[in-house]
């Protein structure tokens, strides 16, 4: 495929997931709308469609919290879809979900902003306006929530409390700190049966791609384990915090929201609107903040416990993440920049994997344990175009449509051999190549 008809076909899959007022994942596995892949879907959708782009964002809205919160899922209202996950996360626990639609009780990357700034380019100067207005309280009160009530000590940097949260929900970060806690008894007694095994052919997402590219089944249990436990405190964040000692300052999700609440600052001085002074605090500790995830010995950026304040020793995508943030120094961006040329690390055949070659948990086409992304492809190479590396960005942009053009839609893709892995057509994947197209 040309670029043309790269970009042709991104389109139709777009419309092809639409349903109206949001654009589904894919059918199938992703029946619902989750937070960061509408906001990358609404930055393709601008590249043709400025007023469905709009939409897409204000759908969005429709599921935050009346304590600031935006949910990283809201579910369909197709009945044939809308069964198990609500009742298992079950919402309305919380006095601050909404009435009208069923939500999860955690957030995902907060890139609301770099979305609504993405739309407002493509729009007039008056329409940006007011499109900002419009949105800019629902900013202002998710950015403030996530400092008011992930931020306790008020130092800048917030904590997460489920590895969904990060969007790279198997991220060998968050699993290694997973199996540091001792499972519960009913997940070792299947562990022990074997009837992992049989629940393995049961899950969803594995009758529609190979078990060996998702998380494992007793990961999965995992995972649903801690949603057990935040539903059983109606997803307060007081009592969240005060009894569990699962609480990670995530180096993705900070990095991502420093550079959002840059554009939410320039979001708000273009309609002229002071945003609250608590807010501003936070954002400038947050910038300040970043560098303590900075490990002087192996000269990379890690995740840290938020109780013991230790360093979780894996480098992954988020490592290069903080480029994206805009904080650093040109210095340390530089040094992550020479991990991109490193074959040890991430100069894979299909940059960027998302965990190094040499990681011992590096599968090419385990979901976030090895494969490239275009999503986090695209953070990253709108970082290295801030900071000036052109060359590496433009290389990040050539072998992403190469990807597509070889293998289509796909939601990630072998960084080895480049062939297509997981579910097809993926949106995320077709608005970042409109992105990257018309870049």
């Amino acid at each position: 495929m040309n670029m043309s008809e790269i970009a042709k076909q991104a389109e139709a899959v777009l419309k092809h997931n639409d349903l109206g007022n949001w654009t589904r994942p894919v059918p199938g596995v992703y029946p619902h709308q989750w937070l960061w892949d509408s906001c990358f879907i609404a930055m393709g959708w601008a590249n043709f469609n400025v007023k469905r782009a709009e939409t897409e964002i204000l759908s969005l809205l429709r599921g935050q919290w009346r304590n600031g919160m935006m949910p990283h899922m809201i579910f369909s209202g197709d009945r044939d879809n809308s069964k198990h996950l609500p009742k298992m996360w079950d919402s309305r626990l919380s006095p601050y979900a909404p009435d009208d639609v069923a939500t999860s009780g955690i957030t995902q990357p907060p890139l609301v902003a770099q979305a609504v700034s993405y739309i407002g380019q493509k729009m007039s100067a008056s329409q940006r306006k007011r499109f900002y207005k419009k949105v800019l309280p629902h900013l202002v009160a998710y950015h403030t929530w996530l400092y008011e009530e992930r931020d306790p000590h008020n130092q800048g940097l917030v904590i997460l409390i489920h590895p969904w949260e990060t969007g790279l929900d198997d991220t060998p970060p968050w699993m290694e700190a997973m199996h540091s806690h001792s499972k519960p008894l009913w997940i070792k007694l299947i562990e022990l049966s074997r009837a992992d095994k049989i629940i393995e052919k049961l899950r969803r997402d594995t009758r529609q791609m190979p078990a060996d590219e998702r998380a494992s089944t007793v990961e999965s249990l995992m995972l649903y384990n801690i949603t057990r436990r935040l539903r059983r405190k109606a997803y307060d964040s007081d009592k969240i915090m005060a009894h569990s000692h699962f609480l990670i300052e995530d180096l993705f999700f900070n990095a991502i929201l420093i550079r959002n609440n840059q554009l939410l600052k320039n979001i708000a001085s273009e309609v002229r609107v002071s945003l609250p002074n608590n807010l501003l605090s936070s954002m400038n500790k947050a910038s300040k903040a970043l560098d303590e995830l900075w490990d002087d010995k192996s000269e990379l950026y890690f995740s840290r416990y938020f109780i013991s304040r230790d360093f979780i020793l894996q480098p992954t995508i988020a490592t290069l993440m903080p480029l994206y943030s805009g904080a650093i120094t040109k210095k340390r961006a530089e040094k992550l920049v020479e991990l991109l040329h490193r074959h040890d690390m991430f100069a894979a055949n299909y940059p960027i994997p998302t965990v190094p070659l040499s990681s011992p948990h590096f599968h090419h086409r385990r979901y976030w344990q090895g494969p490239t992304w275009l999503n986090t492809n695209w953070l990253v190479y709108d970082g290295l175009l801030r900071y000036g590396y052109l060359e590496e960005a433009e290389l990040i942009k050539r072998k992403s449509l190469e990807l597509i053009a070889k293998s289509g839609f796909h939601e990630y893709f072998s960084s080895v051999d480049g062939y297509g892995a997981g579910v097809v057509p993926f949106s995320w994947t077709a608005a970042l190549a409109l992105v990257l197209e018309k870049a």
